[in-house]
C-alpha cells in the first residue's frame, strides 16, 4: 500500500469528496466549514490531483473532482504512521491506548472483543 499523506486542509477537502462524491470546485467550497476563496479550493484540488489523490473530469465548462483514494486506505496509512512514530511500531500499544485511554461504552468494548475473537477464529486460534 502506498503511503497516503494529507495536510489538514487537504483532508478537509477529501472529507467533502468522500461524503458527497464527485463534486465541482464550487460544491466543495460550499461544503467546507471554512470560508475559503474559490481559487484556494481550486489550487488545493490541483495539488491533490498532482499527488494522485483525486481525479477530474470535464463537465461542460467545469470540472468534477472525485476521490482517487478511499477513506479506509487513507486511515490505514495514517494509523501506520502514528503506530510507528508514537507507539514504536507496536499495534498492541495502540490498542491498549485506545482501550485504556478512552471512555468506551460496554457495547463498544463488547464489539472490540467480538472482533478480536473473530480474528482469532479466522486464523485458527494459532496463538491460543
Amino acid at each position: 500500500m502506498r503511503d497516503v499523506r494529507f495536510t489538514e486542509r487537504e483532508l478537509d477537502i477529501m472529507e467533502v469528496l468522500w461524503a458527497r462524491g464527485p463534486s465541482t470546485v464550487a460544491e466543495v467550497r460550499d461544503a467546507l466549514h471554512d470560508d475559503l476563496a474559490y481559487n484556494t479550493v481550486l489550487t488545493m484540488l490541483g495539488v491533490l490531483e498532482q499527488k494522485g489523490y483525486v481525479t477530474k473530469e470535464r463537465e461542460g465548462r467545469k470540472h468534477r473532482y472525485a476521490a482517487a483514494v478511499e477513506r479506509r486506505a487513507a486511515g490505514r496509512s495514517a494509523l501506520q504512521r502514528v503506530t510507528r512514530r508514537l507507539f514504536g511500531g507496536s499495534r498492541e500499544a495502540v490498542l491498549l491506548h485506545l482501550v485504556e485511554g478512552a471512555e468506551l461504552s460496554d457495547d463498544e468494548l463488547r464489539r472490540m472483543r467480538d472482533l478480536l475473537e473473530e480474528r482469532l477464529e479466522r486464523r485458527g486460534g494459532e496463538d491460543r
